[in-house]
């Protein structure tokens, strides 16, 4: 079979793993061959390809980013968009396409599907918050990532007496937020699921003060939401991409601000923002994507198309590329209890209220 590749959305470690895997097992075991589509769905509206064959692929399993590289381009935004992607693969003569992204990639994947295309979906999101999979690749990295830099964090701040707040990824979910804040052992978790008091926020650092500890760690994903007065999450700016996305960042500004005229104590902000997608993969993504990449193409050789790869347990599996995309998967209540269970009652009240 021909088979076409692409990667949709924003980058995270783990994208080369997949490909990789997906070549290898398809030119070894399938004697398939493969284009890759450059961009994302961009590379299909506007007929932009290269061969992945066995040497291109070869060294890139560490690798962050992507070789395809990726974009937000949504071909349903266009007025010819889908009926372009659809002659360029017909052009190519593919068989069938591997469409590597998260909801947004994956609700293109799906249209097309539903047009007649032959599509197989891999779930991309560093957010880990793609509904019908308990992992995706990506997330890991970025929350050993943060860890680390809460880690650093701690040391600055007690040397210091100050309020560090570290803000993270996390559009619609806290999964990176509540992992990393339990990991490094954050004195506050904000998150999506739960607006905050930043009252009660206040309220907690300075009982913490009051008993001795001069420092204290807040995590907040960048779409955390107050309690009140604000509409919804801070914005960068209020231009949106083709999937209509605003561009978040600056909720840790705004919170420090707060903070430091609620309590009085020196208040600092560290955003990590693009420092959580770079860099190589640690060892559990770079398996996972690896499994991601092999099941996809076994997918494709079952006909299982119009699905996507999921993790469920430690088993692989495929589910509706419908229900993938059907909802975001939001942190648990188990989770939340995990982060709340170490935490004082005053931070449940903050983030709960």
């Amino acid at each position: 079979m021909k088979i076409g590749i692409l990667t949709g959305g924003g980058d995270c470690p783990g994208l080369n793993a997949v490909i990789r895997a997906a070549v290898r097992k398809g030119s070894f075991h399938y004697d398939d061959k493969f284009v890759g589509f450059l961009e994302g769905w961009r590379g299909l509206v506007e007929d932009k390809s290269m061969s992945l064959d066995l040497e291109s692929v070869a060294g890139i399993l560490p690798r962050g980013g992507t070789i395809l590289r990726t974009s937000r381009t949504n071909p349903a935004k266009k007025p010819d968009g889908l009926d372009r992607c659809i002659q360029t693969l017909k052009k190519h003569n593919i068989d069938a396409l591997i469409a590597i992204g998260g909801d947004d990639t994956l609700s293109v994947a799906t249209k097309l599907y539903d047009r007649g295309l032959k599509v197989v979906g891999v779930p991309k999101t560093i957010d880990n918050d793609l509904a019908g999979t308990d992992f995706t690749f990506g997330f890991d990295t970025a929350v050993n990532v943060v860890t680390e830099a809460i880690d650093r964090v701690h040391t600055t701040a007690e040397a210091h007496n100050r309020v560090m707040v570290v803000e993270v990824m996390g559009r619609e979910v806290g999964w990176i937020a509540i992992y990393s804040g339990i990991a490094g052992g954050a004195d506050v978790i904000l998150i999506p699921e739960q607006p905050f008091d930043v009252e009660k926020v206040a309220a907690k650092i300075r009982m913490r003060h009051a008993r001795g500890r001069y420092f204290s760690i807040v995590v907040v994903a960048e779409g955390a939401r107050f309690a009140a007065g604000k509409d919804g999450p801070v914005v960068q700016s209020g231009e949106k991409d083709e999937f209509g996305h605003a561009r978040l960042g600056g909720i840790a500004n705004t919170l420090a601000q707060e903070l430091e005229r609620r309590t009085g104590f020196e208040t600092r902000t560290v955003v990590l923002g693009h420092i959580q997608r770079g860099g190589s993969p640690t060892a559990f993504d770079r398996v996972l994507a690896t499994r991601y990449g092999l099941g996809a193409i076994d997918m494709v050789h079952n006909g299982e198309f119009g699905k996507m790869a999921a993790l469920r347990g430690n088993k692989l599996i495929s589910i509706p590329l419908a229900e993938a995309t059907a909802t975001n998967r939001r942190v648990d209540q188990e989770m939340m209890d995990a982060a709340f269970g170490i935490l004082e009652d005053v931070e449940k009240e903050a983030v709960a209220s």
